[in-house]
């Protein structure tokens, strides 16, 4: 999963317009494949098709298709996930309805995809991020991975370009960043990265994880922190999890980590961290706000009318990596023990 082959296969796959379909032919195959009159409206996707359904019976649900025979795969681990974490205490996520069948994923005529309950909520990205939101954030993202490491998923070594195997390769992409602060503080955390910090991965415990519980796929709900968008899981090292979460939650200059001590101290109260991946999380969380920049500024030039939504993190990820270059690594190591013993 780290291979040449995989990533270009992972940078195709990414580097191509996402999967669409007319509202009206989403509509036919709601009422053929799952007996199911409703209204359809078109949703943002980086990748295939989402569709926001309100059925006749006033259900609020969410129906994701593609074109692409490579989909069927990401279908068949994102609609195994949702049905095997169906029930799980500790977070929410959404429920997967069966096709008329009894099919999770469905295909016909060309056309792949599965249907899914809608979770009502607040993404963590509208709404003031308090400390207390921040641990049970965190907690709830322990408890995913829990229950997460305790499954076996088809498709989990599918080509994913936002996989840690890709990451060394991601430098590939460096011609699309400004000059600057931003391309210096990329260059300094991959190359940290891969030094001292890739050579180490296999210490690590490996699991499926969900690969991307940024603030857009985490809500907060009535039954607690939900996780939407499985689209990115995979098999990852478990840390990995905490690491995309964490960098995300980068932005006061006032706390070593920004912030991001509030999250790591809720998910180490559920998943104590291993002295390796302790050492290793600060250098991680950079790593991946490098990797998001990189990925991002390549596909918002491939896709420029699409740009403001594909750097919906970038900002973010920035402010977070520029804040984080200031610590040495005895400044990590004390920072993230400090968040861990809160």
């Amino acid at each position: 999963m780290s291979g040449e082959a995989y990533f270009e296969t992972a940078s195709k796959l990414l580097g191509e317009r996402p999967s669409t379909l007319e509202p009206a032919l989403s509509a036919q195959i709601l009422e053929r494949t799952y007996g199911m009159s409703a209204k359809v409206s078109n949703l943002s996707s980086e990748l295939e098709c989402t569709d926001g359904i309100l059925a006749a019976d006033g259900r609020q649900l969410i129906l994701k298709t593609s074109t692409r025979h490579e989909a069927v795969d990401s279908f068949r681990f994102q609609a195994a996930a949702l049905e095997r974490l169906h029930g799980t205490s500790g977070f929410a996520v959404p429920e997967i309805v069966p096709a008329s069948s009894g099919d999770l994923v469905f295909q016909q005529d060309g056309v792949c995809g599965y249907l899914q309950t809608r979770i009502e909520g607040q993404p963590l990205h509208a709404i003031s991020m308090s400390s207390d939101l921040l641990r049970r954030a965190g907690a709830s993202l322990g408890a995913l991975d829990k229950a997460l490491g305790g499954l076996d998923l088809p498709a989990a070594d599918r080509p994913i370009l936002w996989h840690i195997g890709c990451w060394p390769r991601l430098m590939n992409l460096h011609h699309y960043l400004p000059h600057g602060e931003v391309a210096d503080c990329v260059y300094q955390a991959m190359e940290a990265y891969q030094v001292s910090i890739a050579p180490q991965l296999d210490g690590l415990a490996w699991q499926v994880t969900h690969n991307d519980p940024s603030p857009f796929n985490m809500l907060s709900a009535d039954g607690g922190i939900a996780f939407i968008d499985f689209g990115d899981g995979c098999w990852n090292p478990r840390i990995q999890d905490l690491a995309i979460a964490a960098s995300h939650m980068v932005a006061d200059p006032a706390l070593p980590l920004g912030g991001a001590e509030y999250l790591i101290s809720g998910y180490a109260s559920q998943y104590p961290l291993s002295p390796l991946e302790a050492r290793l999380l600060v250098g991680l969380m950079r790593a991946r706000q490098s990797a998001l920049i990189l990925v991002n500024y390549w596909r918002a030039h491939l896709f420029p009318s699409d740009a403001a939504y594909i750097k919906k993190n970038v900002g973010r990820a920035e402010r977070g990596l520029s804040l984080l270059r200031r610590l040495s690594v005895s400044d990590e190591t004390a920072a993230v023990a400090r968040a861990v013993s809160m």
